[in-house]
């Protein structure tokens, strides 16, 4: 309809209200149906109430507020204009107008407004129902019934293109139910769904899904001829900017924080694409995103090894959506990197050419309380897989490293030392294989790390807890870490130590507070006592440190990324390395966790031509305070 046309109906709803509520009122008060003389008597004051609508429904601005706009605050006009009404009911009476008694017009003025809201919701159920019907009109469903949903639904109703016809949610209690005004169906329905509404794009609107999860639904979506689209921020939604412009189309790529290309250089792609590569550790937070990248490089075959089950089952259902149609062939290895048989089979039998190992247990209080089960993951895991890649001729292997093994202080900084020690000795050795290290600090929402364990704090109420209110670590994101890591493989030459520019140090505190803040909440401290989270300072923990070794120190050096340099690190002999991992064998067959980790601690501080398990490697061990 003509916008002037359109208006006019809008005004004439409330004075078509009054005859209504007139009758009702009356039928009300006499109990009966009220007879014809009756209402012709009354007709000059229903006359008289109706111009009064018309009049106080322009003035209240009652008359401009659209269908889909009509809200509670439309709601809280219409009572005062039915209030109005009620009172211009009775002035009618006392001048002899109307002959009502006193009690009619409060039930009046409640009747036009109850005629009045449901004229306007009935106009909106058969204005929905057309735009459903209407091709010049968006129909979409939305992903999710939750807040976020909710909120979704409400920004999009007073928008001209664009109809919410139905919710989707996996939540059984809420399927068959209506929520503002839309019907809930279930996500194993949402084709049948989208036929029967005549949608064509459906938006997620679950922030707190997982990428990944995301990933697999959004191409399955895609897959029934839905155009999926990401929910906007709320922030957008209340303001001026077209809410169409802001739903983009989802592409899993996109989803998952990442290019098509490792890093965004076409080296580095060129490093890994065709290849067979095999990523150790492939269901952790690096591993995972390890192989995302790594398809965007598309390579022939990536081999994911895991010791994990569900682990492994879970990267493989993600990655086999992300390499759909690209020709790449995935491969889950079950096992870990301590049973060479196994690791032999896995790089002999899939051709493997890079190897990216990122097979580690790297929790800090964990490690030190088993400090066996480290050393043979870490080391002795190390020591087989970097052996079999070299006797197999793989022409790279990547040893995904940490800060914490400058300087270590901890069993878990020891480890990756010794991992590196034994990586730096058969780099020396090696003519086919280039053996490189990458050395990173903490990943900002990896498995086991601040950031998740503030948030699952923060969602229970608090309090937060903190080793120390001065603690520093350097943070990156994953996507940022694992980028980098694939461009330091593609440089190396063998050898190398590569460590990644981490920016400045974050005080953990300070990140508290940001994330509680985030959260829309207040944090308790002296100066808010009335404040809704608390940090509790519990102490350092034992490996603990207050800050991390500085690891671009003197002697680095840059390389054709500003963001990778090369540090000079000290390794041992093949003489040196080999009784080292005699020791830690003999040490872990004897279950003396005390020796062993006097031994990692020992090798981790040694220097060249010191043995790392004789009074040597103890002195060097004296001297830096750790024997």
């Amino acid at each position: 309809m003509p916008r002037r046309r359109k208006r006019v109906l809008l005004a004439l709803i409330d004075p078509l209200a009054v005859p209504v509520a007139f009758v009702v009122a009356l039928a009300a008060l006499y109990s009966f149906a009220p007879p014809a003389a009756l209402l012709a008597a009354q007709l000059p004051a229903m006359i008289v109430l109706s111009c009064c609508a018309l009049a106080l429904s322009r003035a209240t601005g009652t008359a401009g507020i659209r269908l889909k706009e009509f809200d509670r605050d439309g709601a809280i006009l219409l009572a005062g204009l039915a209030a109005a009404l009620a009172a211009a009911s009775a002035l009618l009476a006392r001048l002899g107008i109307s002959t009502m008694p006193a009690g009619f017009h409060l039930v009046f003025g409640l009747s036009f407004f109850a005629a009045a809201s449901g004229i306007r919701l009935v106009a909106l159920q058969v204005l929905l129902h057309i735009y459903r019907q209407s091709a010049a009109v968006t129909r979409v469903l939305i992903y999710g019934a939750g807040r976020s949903g909710m909120t979704l639904a409400a920004a999009l109703r007073g928008h001209p293109r664009i109809v919410p016809v139905a919710f989707v949610d996996d939540n059984a209690t809420l399927c068959q139910l209506t929520l503002a005004g839309l019907p809930v169906v279930p996500g194993a329905r949402v084709e049948r769904a989208a036929r029967e509404f005549r949608a064509d794009r459906i938006i997620l609107a679950m922030p707190s899904l997982s990428a990944a999860r995301l990933t697999v639904l959004s191409r399955r979506l895609e897959r029934i001829g839905l155009e999926v689209m990401t929910l906007p921020a709320f922030a957008q939604l209340v303001g001026d900017r077209d809410i169409l412009g802001l739903l983009e189309p989802v592409r899993p790529l996109a989803l998952l924080s990442r290019g098509e290309h490792c890093g965004g250089s076409p080296a580095a792609a060129a490093a890994y694409r065709g290849a067979s590569v095999l990523v150790s550790g492939a269901g952790g937070t690096i591993g995972l995103e390890l192989c995302r990248q790594i398809v965007g490089c598309s390579p022939r075959r990536l081999v994911l090894l895991e010791q994990g089950e569900l682990a492994l089952y879970s990267a493989l259902r993600e990655l086999e959506v992300l390499a759909e149609g690209r020709g790449i062939e995935l491969v889950g290895v079950l096992g870990s990197v301590t049973d060479p048989v196994l690791v032999r089979r896995a790089i002999a039998g899939n051709g493997v050419q890079v190897v990216l190992h990122a097979a580690a247990y790297k929790h800090v209080p964990l490690v030190e309380g088993n400090v066996r089960a480290a050393a043979v993951n870490n080391v002795i895991g190390t020591a087989i897989l970097a052996q079999c890649a070299r006797d197999l001729g793989v022409a790279r292997f990547v040893l995904v490293s940490t800060d914490k093994a400058v300087a270590p202080a901890n069993v878990m900084g020891a480890t990756k030392r010794v991992a590196e020690l034994v990586v730096q000795d058969l780099a020396s050795r090696s003519r086919k294989t280039r053996f490189s290290i990458v050395r990173f600090g903490n990943v900002l929402g990896s498995s086991g790390s601040v950031l998740p364990l503030f948030r699952e704090q923060i969602a229970q109420g608090g309090p937060i807890t903190l080793t120390h209110p001065d603690m520093e670590r350097y943070f990156m994101t994953t996507r940022e870490a694992v980028h980098l890591v694939l461009r330091a493989g593609s440089l190396a030459r063998g050898g190398e130590v590569f460590v990644l520019d981490m920016g400045r140090p974050v005080r953990i505190a300070d990140l508290a507070r940001r994330l509680v803040e985030a959260s829309g909440l207040r944090l308790r401290d002296a100066d808010t006592p009335d404040g809704d989270i608390e940090i509790v300072v519990t102490g350092l923990r034992k490996g603990e440190k207050l800050r991390e070794a500085e690891m671009i120190g003197p002697g680095a050096m840059t390389t054709a990324h500003p963001k990778i340099f090369t540090v000079p690190a000290d390794g041992l002999s093949e003489i040196e390395v080999a009784a080292l991992l005699r020791d830690i064998r003999e040490r872990v067959a004897e279950d003396d966790e005390a020796g062993l980790c006097a031994l990692l601690m020992r090798a981790a501080a040694a220097r060249p031509g010191a043995d790392a398990g004789t009074a040597g490697g103890e002195r060097a061990a004296e001297a830096a305070g750790l024997s």
